[in-house]
């Protein structure tokens, strides 16, 4: 074997063996030296890689694969997460890549694409065999072996009109007799859920049946498709990771093997603005600078006030978040919210405060910012705590990502509210210090 064969091989194996490593190692690639890599590899092998691709990076590669890779790959890959890619694009480019893919493919793409955003039919397996009652299941293992899709593990079977009428486990169909028929070995299907269905719907089904795979049925109860755990499972699971990555201003493209020059890109921008921010805050420090040249310990005692704003105001953030995310809340339940956020600051904020004041006696001996401390505590940690609630609900009303922006805007807040704070009733009560 020559050289070039033996580096095909171990990058065939490589592929095959630590997808998720692999697909790492691409996206640190130039997407024209990514594309020509997975090229020439079969596509049992493409796919998996393609799994773990970021979505960013996946539509620059697609857009260097040939012809005849592209719509192999788009073909081989799950249709729901192949739909996804190609929502993401713009419409001339998808509309080009539809045209490239055979006609029922781009009939079951074009469908899928057609759901509305995070609904049931946009995540479900279009992929199903309508199998009845009547079917024997020798006959219904080989028409599973010629879908070849490894997911499945429950069948749903249809009456004569194609609606919904019971489920399979694989594990009763393999040692099954092959002559019985399926009604045999039938259990009741349950509800399905709606093509249309939100997907905190999904989940919640998911959770409280504790099922595999979810039948998706339209408004007559037809079997549409079918939605399995592990694909919306991963879908979550990306999209909280990307919120995570958006709170701290990095893009939610980027991964940690991205280039370089595409990660400061993304970025700079909202590092500009922080710094921005930053200087507001500290222009809030600098009215104060002469009460600051007085008393010099107010200036060891403001990171302690802004710390623990800053950390008030993130928890009710990320829990105004979540409920948002998971449709918990909107943006009509904003008063209670925010008032929950206000006692839940104060309590703690009386807590900390005495806490500190305590502290900050033994340190000083001083009762006058012992008394500073604690009043400032105590107003900047309701003042967070509101802050939090509201910043989220405010930006999902104006039809923004919270996520992406909603962490900066909050630690304005906190830290020009504890600042403004805690020197302003220094300065109010300068005669007991």
């Amino acid at each position: 074997m020559t050289a070039e064969g033996v580096t095909a091989a171990l990058n065939r194996r490589f592929l095959a063996s630590y997808p998720r490593e692999a697909a790492g190692r691409l996206e640190a690639l130039d997407p024209a030296e990514a594309a020509a890599v997975l090229a020439g590899e079969a596509r049992g092998a493409m796919v998996p890689v393609w799994d773990h691709l970021a979505p960013a990076a996946a539509l620059r590669v697609l857009a260097h694969l040939g012809p005849e890779e592209r719509p192999a790959l788009l073909g081989a890959m799950d249709p729901a997460r192949a739909a996804r890619l190609l929502k993401a694009m713009d419409a001339a480019t998808r509309s080009a890549y539809l045209e490239e893919l055979p006609a029922p493919v781009r009939r079951e793409l074009s469908h899928l694409l057609s759901y509305p955003e995070d609904s049931a039919g946009q995540w479900m397996d279009p992929r199903i065999i309508p199998l009845g009652r009547e079917t024997i299941a020798g006959e219904a293992l080989e028409r599973l072996r010629g879908l070849g899709a490894g997911v499945i593990a429950v069948l749903f079977l249809v009456d004569a009109d194609g609606v919904l009428d019971g489920r399979v486990d694989l594990r009763d169909l393999a040692v099954a007799d092959p002559g019985a028929p399926l009604g045999e070995l039938a259990r009741p299907a349950g509800a399905g859920v709606s093509e249309f269905a939100p997907r905190e719907e999904v989940v919640d089904r998911f959770e409280h049946g504790q099922v595999p795979s979810l039948p998706v049925v339209d408004y007559a109860g037809r079997l549409v498709g079918v939605l399995h755990q592990s694909v919306l499972v991963s879908a979550v699971q990306e999209e909280a990771s990307a919120d995570l990555q958006a709170m701290v201003g990095a893009s939610r493209e980027e991964r940690a093997l991205s280039p370089v020059g595409f990660s400061v890109v993304r970025r700079l921008p909202w590092m500009e603005i922080n710094l921005a921010t930053a200087f507001l805050a500290a222009a809030v420090v600098g009215l104060f600078e002469d009460l600051i040249g007085r008393f010099t310990a107010l200036a060891v005692l403001l990171p302690v006030v802004a710390g623990q704003s800053g950390n008030a105001g993130a928890q009710a953030q990320a829990i105004t978040m979540r409920g948002l995310a998971l449709h918990e809340i909107t943006a009509r339940h904003w008063l209670g919210v925010v008032f929950k956020e206000i006692r839940v600051g104060l309590f703690n904020g009386v807590a900390i405060a005495l806490t500190c004041a305590l502290g900050v006696y033994l340190w000083s001996a001083s009762t006058g910012l012992s008394l500073v401390i604690a009043l400032a505590m105590v107003v900047a940690m309701v003042a967070a705590g509101a802050a939090g609630a509201l910043v989220p609900i405010v930006l999902t009303r104006l039809g923004q990502d919270p996520a992406q922006a909603s962490s900066i805007i909050l630690t304005t807040i906190t830290d020009v509210v504890g600042f403004a704070t805690f020197l302003g009733i220094a300065t109010a009560l300068a005669g007991l210090l």
